[in-house]
C-alpha cells in the first residue's frame, strides 16, 4: 500500500529537464529518419534516372546520365573552373536579398502601421508585381550594363514584393486585443514593434526569406543568362551554346546545392530567434 504512493511522488518530483529528455531523443530520431528517407528518395530518382537512360528509355543527349553529370562537376570543381563565376552569382544574389529583404521590411511594417499609405501605395504595387520579371532584365541591361548591378536589379525585383506582402500580412495579422493591451501599459510606438509585431511576425518574414533565397538566386542566374560575362548563369548558356548538356546539368546541380545550404542556414537562424516558441511553432 506504501509503494504506489512513493512512485507517485517520485515522478512528481522529476524536474522539467529530464522529462524533455525522452521528447528530444524522439524528435532527434524522427529528424534523422527523415534525412535517411530524404537521402533515399534522392538515390532513388538518381538512380532511376541512370537505369533509363542506360536501357535507352530517356534520351542521354536531352537527358545526359547522372553519373556523366556529377564528372562534369567534379572536374568543374577539381579545375576550379566554377568558382569565379559561382563568386560572381553569389554576390549578385547577396547583395539582391538584402537590398530586396531590406526594402521589403522596411515598407511592409511602413504600410501595415500607416493604413493610409497602404491604400494610397496598393494599386501601383499591385501593378508592379504583376509586370512579369523578365520583360524587365533586358531593360536592366540597358540601364546598368553587363555588370553585376543590373542582376542585382533583376533579383531586387524577385526578393522585394514576396518579403513585403508576407511581411504586410503578418504585421497585419497580429492580435489586436494583444496590441490594444501593450498601448494601454503604456507602450511607445517602438515598444510595440519590437516587443509585439516583430516576434509576432517572424514565422511570415522567415517564409517569404526562404523563398526569397532561391528567387535571388534565380534572379542572379537568368539574368546572367541573358547577358553577362561571368557567372554561373553565363557558364549555363556557354554549354548551351555548344549543346553541351552535361554542362547545363552540371551548373543546375551546383546551383541547387548551393541554395540548399544557405537554406539550411536561414533554418537555423529562423529556429535561433524563434526558440521562445513551442517546438511544434519554431520548427
Amino acid at each position: 500500500m506504501t509503494v504506489a504512493p512513493a512512485s507517485k511522488n517520485v515522478e512528481k518530483n522529476i524536474s522539467p529537464a529530464a522529462a524533455q529528455k525522452p521528447r528530444r531523443k524522439r524528435a532527434e530520431t524522427s529528424n534523422f529518419s527523415i534525412r535517411m528517407g530524404q537521402l533515399a528518395l534522392a538515390v532513388g530518382v538518381l538512380g532511376s534516372w541512370e537505369l533509363l537512360c542506360r536501357i535507352g528509355v530517356i534520351d542521354p543527349f536531352f537527358f545526359p546520365l547522372p553519373s556523366d553529370i556529377l564528372d562534369t562537376v567534379w572536374v568543374w570543381i577539381s579545375t576550379g573552373f566554377v568558382f569565379p563565376h559561382l563568386w560572381v552569382t553569389l554576390q549578385e544574389a547577396i547583395l539582391a536579398f538584402i537590398t530586396g529583404a531590406a526594402a521589403g521590411l522596411i515598407l511592409g511594417f511602413l504600410l501595415a502601421r500607416v493604413r493610409i499609405l497602404e491604400r494610397l501605395f496598393d494599386p501601383f504595387l499591385q501593378m508592379f508585381n504583376a509586370l512579369p520579371r523578365v520583360v524587365l532584365a533586358p531593360i536592366f541591361l540597358l540601364w546598368f550594363g553587363l555588370g553585376i548591378w543590373s542582376k542585382v536589379a533583376f533579383g531586387f525585383t524577385l526578393v522585394f514584393f514576396i518579403v513585403f506582402f508576407n511581411t504586410l500580412e503578418g504585421v497585419k495579422s497580429v492580435d489586436r486585443v494583444l496590441v490594444d493591451n501593450a498601448k494601454m501599459l503604456g507602450a511607445s510606438e517602438k515598444q510595440l514593434l519590437r516587443h509585439v509585431f516583430i516576434p509576432s511576425a517572424l514565422t511570415w518574414i522567415f517564409s517569404s526569406l526562404h523563398i526569397s533565397v532561391g528567387f535571388a538566386i534565380t534572379g542572379a542566374v537568368v539574368g546572367e543568362y541573358l547577358g553577362a560575362s561571368a557567372g554561373v548563369g553565363y557558364a549555363i548558356a556557354q554549354a548551351q551554346g555548344v549543346f553541351d548538356t552535361e554542362g547545363v546539368f552540371a551548373g543546375m546541380f551546383i546551383l541547387m546545392f548551393v541554395v540548399l545550404i544557405i537554406d539550411l542556414g536561414v533554418n537555423r537562424v529562423e529556429r535561433h530567434l524563434l526558440r521562445w516558441r513551442p517546438p511544434q511553432q519554431a520548427s
